[in-house]
């Protein structure tokens, strides 16, 4: 293990995945998939979002489907669970540093995300708080009120009390986002 929790195959792992960032674009049949899954004003919000994290939120409804699913809250949430980013904008070696830091000093990272969207802070506050400006965007661009839960929830737990179905939808959610 490298620092705290970082083991060389998760070193390989995440420079895999910093390169589908710089290079994923959206293919045209996997929006034409997103189109007969989300509504216009969804739809519209999903094209405000970068284009590496289009083609990853694709990536991750397309491993859904393959597995089956065919939940439209789940498939739905798959699209959108990381739109909150819209409301600031990361750049390529800000995503390093914040994989980087969750990995070496999580509760570190957790506690700047907690600050104001400026100054130093504002990769980790993006990192952190982009699931609730997520699920507030899409609610209001009338995305059902599970779809909203499992945006919302997608690097969290449900509070206790959830319907197991609900976080069992959830926890594909996240297998499914954390291997994409």
């Amino acid at each position: 293990m490298i620092g705290e929790g970082l083991s060389w195959q998760q070193m390989l792992y995440r420079t895999r995945q910093f390169f589908f960032g710089l290079t994923a674009r959206p293919a045209a049949e996997d929006l034409a998939q997103a189109r007969r899954i989300l509504s216009a004003p969804q739809m519209a919000l999903f094209l405000q979002m970068q284009p590496g994290e289009q083609a990853h939120s694709l990536l991750v409804m397309r491993k859904l489907l393959a597995q089956g699913e065919t939940d439209s809250h789940l498939l739905t949430a798959a699209l959108l669970h990381d739109v909150g980013k819209i409301r600031g904008r990361l750049r390529i070696w800000e995503r390093s540093l914040i994989v980087i830091g969750k990995d070496l000093f999580p509760a570190r990272v957790k506690a700047w995300g907690r600050g104001a969207l400026r100054g130093w802070q504002r990769a980790f506050v993006i990192a952190e708080q982009h699931p609730e400006w997520g699920a507030s965007l899409a609610q209001e661009a009338g995305v059902s009120p599970q779809a909203v839960a499992l945006i919302r929830y997608h690097q969290s737990h449900f509070p206790a009390g959830a319907e197991p179905v609900s976080v069992g939808l959830l926890r594909k959610l996240q297998i499914v986002d954390d291997e994409s």
